[in-house]
């Protein structure tokens, strides 16, 4: 039988990726995202039993609600990866409060509130995978809040896996480097911002244009091992990086 894998953030990027390579392993995956009709057209792609649930992980409310209708369908989930993100440079200067809100409550907030409802339905052998950054680890000028809440859930993440070993719940912090697919066309952000941005890197020699990126669906085979490894094994925190391109 299947696992149960519930994704948030779902609709694209690393969490579509993630919920087409499941789903094509016989996984049931259950797919959470803030704008429905996204999660909606990848849970059609991939057909029955898959679904689409909105969530916007930084409102609680909706959080609760997500659980409760995923709790209709299934009396348990074994796997739950908080993905959802948002990654958005700015200096303190910027910092307004709409901003640091937005970013603490879906990078920091968000992973707390959605284990915290899916806990139960994780109890008695389930796994948690928190999705991280390299920005932890390694110095990215205007990704100090980006960074900042993706250490802290590394560090909550850590003093969980002690907690929650009474459970069977292992922990797992998946420390990902750059990635992106065909689809990344553009960017998010406005020109200027994103000008900004490269400048700042290149400032302290990092050439973002020339850097080394993964594509998503090779990031994937890294999520199948964790979630494979057997069950007297726990990998407490796995990081990945971009190889550069080999000629």
């Amino acid at each position: 039988m299947g696992k149960v894998i519930v994704i948030t953030g779902a609709g694209d990027g690393l969490g579509r990726a993630l919920a087409r390579r499941f789903a094509k392993d016989g996984e049931t995956v259950i797919l959470l995202g803030r704008t429905l009709a996204k999660v909606q057209a990848v849970a059609e792609e991939l057909g029955s039993p898959h679904k689409a649930v909105h969530c916007d992980v930084g409102d609680p409310a909706s959080v609760t609600a997500a659980f409760a209708e995923i709790g209709k369908d299934h009396r348990r989930i074994d796997v739950l990866i908080n993905n959802a993100a948002i990654f958005w440079p700015l200096t303190l200067a910027e910092a307004t409060p709409e901003r640091v809100s937005e970013q603490v409550n879906t990078n920091l907030t968000g992973p707390i509130m959605v284990a915290h409802a899916a806990l139960p339905l994780l109890k008695g052998g389930g796994h948690i995978i928190n999705v991280t950054s390299e920005s932890v680890a390694e110095v990215v000028p205007m990704l100090w809040l980006y960074g900042g809440t993706k250490a802290g859930l590394e560090f909550i993440s850590d003093r969980w896996a002690r907690e929650l070993a009474s459970d069977d719940v292992r922990v797992t912090i998946v420390q990902c480097g750059k990635m992106m697919d065909e689809t990344k066309t553009t960017s998010p952000w406005p020109q200027e911002l994103g000008i900004r941005f490269h400048a700042a890197n290149a400032a302290i020699g990092v050439d973002l244009r020339t850097a080394a990126i993964s594509h998503y669906d090779h990031i994937t085979d890294a999520f199948r091992a964790v979630i494979d490894s057997a069950p007297d094994v726990h990998l407490r925190k796995v990081e990945i990086r971009a190889r550069p391109r080999q000629s």
